[in-house]
Order: C-alpha cells, then sequence, then structure tokens
C-alpha cells in the first residue's frame, strides 16, 4: 500500500475522523517541512514512554505525582473522582474547579463485564484516607453506566473504615 493511503487509513480510525479529515491531515503533513514531521513522529513514538501514572491520583503526566497533585495552591479538601483523563482535562480546561482529582479509570457496565475492581478500590480509599477531604464529588458521566459508577463508589465509601465524609454529585 502507499504512504498516503496508509496513514490515511490509519488516522481514519481515530475518534471524530473520518477519511476525508483523515486525508486533509495527510495533505496537511505533507506541507511541513522534516524537522516538524521528526518531532510529531518521536513524540508520538515516546508517548506512552514518557507518560506515568501519577501514584497519588492515577492521572497520567510526564512526573510522578502530577502537576495538580503538587500544585500547592490546589483545595486539598474537595476531591472529585472522575471516570477517566479526558474527564479530568475537561474540568481543568474548563477552570471551575481548584480541587484535586481520583482518576477512576474505569465505569462500571454489568453487561459488559466492567466492575470497579478491588485494586482501584483499595488505590481510591488510600487516596481519601491520605487527604481526608471534607467534600467528595463523583463526576461520572450523565448515562446509565455513569449512573451505576457512581452508586459503586458510594458504596465503597461508605463501607470503608475511618472514612466520614459529604459525598456529592454534580447536577445535570
Amino acid at each position: 500500500m502507499d504512504p498516503l493511503n496508509e496513514l490515511t487509513n490509519i488516522l481514519k480510525n481515530f475518534p471524530g475522523l473520518g477519511i476525508k479529515s483523515a486525508r486533509r491531515i495527510v495533505f496537511y503533513l505533507l506541507k511541513q517541512n522534516e524537522a516538524n514531521l521528526y518531532n510529531l513522529g518521536k513524540l508520538i513514538a515516546g508517548l506512552k514512554k514518557n507518560l506515568k501514572t501519577c501514584g497519588v491520583c492515577g492521572n497520567i503526566s510526564h512526573k510522578n505525582p502530577c502537576e495538580i497533585c503538587s500544585n500547592p495552591l490546589r483545595d486539598k479538601k474537595i476531591l472529585c473522582i472522575v471516570e477517566d483523563f479526558e474527564s479530568l482535562q475537561a474540568f481543568e480546561q474548563a477552570k471551575i474547579y481548584n480541587g484535586l482529582y481520583h482518576v477512576l479509570g474505569t465505569q462500571t457496565a454489568p453487561l459488559l463485564d466492567r466492575e470497579i475492581t478491588k485494586e482501584s478500590a483499595n488505590f481510591l480509599l488510600r487516596h481519601i484516607q491520605a487527604l481526608n477531604p471534607k467534600e467528595i464529588i463523583i463526576a461520572t458521566s450523565p448515562s446509565i453506566e455513569g449512573n451505576m459508577t457512581q452508586y459503586s463508589l458510594i458504596e465503597i465509601i461508605k463501607n470503608a473504615k475511618n472514612v466520614n465524609t459529604k459525598i456529592t454529585r454534580l447536577a445535570f
């Protein structure tokens, strides 16, 4: 297969990209100088190798703990539990929240055989116990899976020893 079609076929599999958008990206890349293309390729090739999972909250970052957990200006009395990295980034981009996060990394979806694992629950509880926040905000998606995840989280937190924290949910 020729390189134009091969790259187009790879890019069309990206979320939100179809064949036309993928082709536009390929033609845009063709107009770039080789140094820019080399840097882009190097960044893509090293993406997973150069990112770490924060040992405190589960976020992805180039350092551990992440920039959010190590920021002394963040409100350490509020913890927002999000399902994934994209949700955390959406909150940060909106600049509407200044507390800390915990990235769950999954949703509860019994039909898809997905549950919050014991390891994930223990990681969350260690984070909560280390922080002792005044409030925990559950920021799961407004879907059936998001609601089931919320109920699972409430049960996990309520059944934990030495955790007596106000639990709230984002309004929709």
